[in-house]
């Protein structure tokens, strides 16, 4: 909605409005086609049945507390059960989110208490404050016990969850303490943003001046942003505190303006003071090489899509525009460049490569999160944009199909790790580890559910 306070518009500019306005005039449609809840119902079953009852209690580890995380392609628990910040926390969110979305099934809030407990009592560095990365199934941590901002931006993420499910107040307390132990260490106060590695006591790592091209020690990422960006979108609804708030939109603009490039996918890596890191002038040998440092990934692009309107929205910026384009920008770049328009799905990977007239895809896999995101965000241009001439909820309706044909293991539960149609031999890998705990496709279907039903906020 446009609001005229006896402000004399420029009549182009004012027009323009209105045109951009017409055409993402809805983001909730007038009317729920009978299409839209069939797919819903679909999604509803997949995610009750196939999902959330392969995982939990299964994955409830009643020894030491915590989850298990490593399953193989039956489902069976094998390995040491080593147990990651990012994993446990992920397990924590599904079932508090579960809880609301299925209260009359299994006791989902039961199993989410249960691993607020494993992350409060162990995951939690009690002398120096911060979670550990990485501790071993009985929860004595690993290794040097550096923490990172990704790590901690899980935690913060899960257990905001976890108190909007249950009012815990512990659950609030800690929530508070992680947001102020990130903020006091891992905060930039003069170029803003965060730092990705610390130490065990939580002082910044630098980056060492030997460090190999491929190392990511010592710059700013964007992974650790848009996860940070997410963990004070859902922390800010736990504990919508002014301090919070400033961060929420620092995160906003550092990702929608800076992090993101003029073509509409994320930078990768960057120096302190946000100036990116890019092997683009080296030979294509060493490029493929260090692609890790420097490459357009598909999945994190079309995620972020996402994460940046959902964040716009809970910060209360109403037809925030600028962010809704830099959205599409980013979406339509997924589509030109990375999605398979025969059968469906984003690939890994692309890079522009110097002197080359367009992306070259550097990684055509397919794996199962960048479906996921690449399903909700679909969903939520079609919205948007109903008449936009890429057709968006075709290519949903295509993505998920997909998803069905080529990523959903029917006979065991969850999804495969990777697109059949590319990696056949993943039907044998594992079913979850500590990388893979079911929140991408949790949080994907659970969305899709209520913006097909006309149910989101």
């Amino acid at each position: 909605m446009i609001h005229i306070m006896k402000t004399v518009f420029n009549i182009s500019v004012l027009l323009g409005l209105i045109g951009l306005f017409s055409q993402c005039k809805q983001l909730t449609p007038t009317k729920i086609s009978g299409e839209r809840k069939i797919i819903a119902n679909q999604m509803d079953s997949l995610l009750l049945n196939n999902l959330v009852h392969s995982w939990y209690p299964k994955s409830i580890d009643t020894l030491y507390g915590g989850y298990l995380s490593t399953f193989d392609s039956a489902f069976i628990p094998v390995g040491k059960q080593d147990k990651m910040i990012v994993s446990q926390s992920r397990h924590l969110w599904n079932n508090s989110k579960a809880a609301a979305h299925f209260p009359n099934d299994r006791p989902y809030l039961e199993y989410a208490r249960h691993g607020f407990k494993f992350l409060k009592e162990k995951m939690w560095d009690q002398d120096r404050g911060g979670f550990y990365f990485m501790v071993d199934r009985a929860g004595n941590p690993i290794g040097d016990t550096a923490k990172t901002a990704y790590g901690n931006a899980f935690g913060l993420y899960s257990i905001s969850a976890y108190y909007l499910a249950s009012k815990d107040p512990q659950a609030l307390d800690l929530a508070k303490k992680t947001f102020h132990w990130l903020d006091t260490h891992s905060h930039d106060s003069i170029y803003k943003g965060y730092f990705q590695n610390l130490d065990k006591y939580g002082s910044i790592v630098k980056r060492p001046v030997n460090s190999i091209p491929n190392s990511e020690i010592g710059y700013k990422d964007q992974n650790s942003s848009i996860h940070l960006l997410e963990a004070l979108t859902e922390f800010y609804q736990a504990w919508p505190d002014p301090l919070v708030k400033t961060r929420l939109e620092e995160m906003i603009y550092l990702i929608r303006d800076k992090i993101t490039n003029e073509k509409g996918n994320l930078i990768l890596f960057f120096q302190p003071d946000w100036t990116p890191v890019s092997l683009r002038d080296s030979s294509k040998e060493v490029i493929l090489k260090n692609y890790g440092i420097d490459h357009a990934s598909f999945g994190h692009d079309i995620e972020t899509a996402y994460l940046l309107m959902e964040a716009s929205h809970i910060a209360g910026w109403k037809d925030d525009t600028i962010t809704w384009r830099k959205a599409k920008r980013m979406t339509d770049q997924c589509l030109k460049y990375g999605w398979d328009d025969a059968v469906g799905g984003f690939y890994d990977a692309g890079y522009y490569f110097k002197g080359e007239p367009s992306i070259s895809i550097i990684g055509d896999g397919k794996n199962w999160w960048t479906q996921s995101e690449g399903l909700n965000t679909l969903l939520i241009m079609s919205d948007l944009y109903p008449n936009d001439p890429l057709h968006y909820f075709e290519k949903f309706k295509k993505q998920w199909s997909y998803i069905q044909n080529y990523l959903i293991d029917y006979k065991h539960g969850d999804w495969y790790s990777n697109g059949l149609d590319k990696d056949p031999n993943a039907i044998h890998g594992t079913k979850g580890n500590i990388w893979k705990a079911a929140y991408h496709q949790y949080r994907s279907l659970e969305n899709c559910i209520f913006r097909l039903k006309g149910e989101h906020e």
